[in-house]
């Protein structure tokens, strides 16, 4: 359950970071779901509601090091105690070895998670939609 109590008569609540992938524009056809972020955050931000768990941080890196302070800064200020993707897949493109980041977790103590669920099938329509968000955000566009 998300709350737990870490000390009497104070509730808890479970910190998830959201891990997304920053995957080009260009790779839309062939990867949509990779390429649509906000899609994957969304995901990550399902899963985490329906455990009662709060997402504090949301990350969108492409291959990033396993060691590298973007992932652990909110880790080592108490705001994160769980990492969650929508998928290995995603891990994958986002981090440089899933692996290493999967021991460093066990190391220090944090929780390594996926979705799980299936990836939405993206249509030409939902395939505009991303592109069109990515193409004009600094055009006030927002995404509908």
């Amino acid at each position: 359950m998300g709350d737990v109590s870490d000390a009497p008569g104070r509730p808890y609540v479970v910190r998830v970071a959201a891990i997304a992938s920053l995957t080009p524009l260009e790779e839309l056809d062939a990867e949509p779901f990779l390429v649509d972020s906000r899609g994957q955050h969304a995901m990550c931000a399902r899963w985490a509601a329906e455990r009662g768990y709060v997402v504090t941080r949301e990350l969108l890196v492409r291959a990033l090091r396993p060691d590298h302070t973007v992932l652990w800064s909110d880790v080592e200020a108490g705001m994160v105690d769980v990492f969650v993707a929508p998928s290995r897949r995603v891990l994958e493109r986002a981090l440089a070895s899933v692996e290493q980041f999967s021991a460093e977790c066990a190391r220090r103590g944090v929780r390594l998670e996926t979705v799980g669920s299936a990836e939405p099938a993206y249509d030409a329509r939902m395939k505009a939609r991303v592109h069109r968000r990515l193409s004009m955000p600094t055009a006030g566009y927002d995404g509908r």
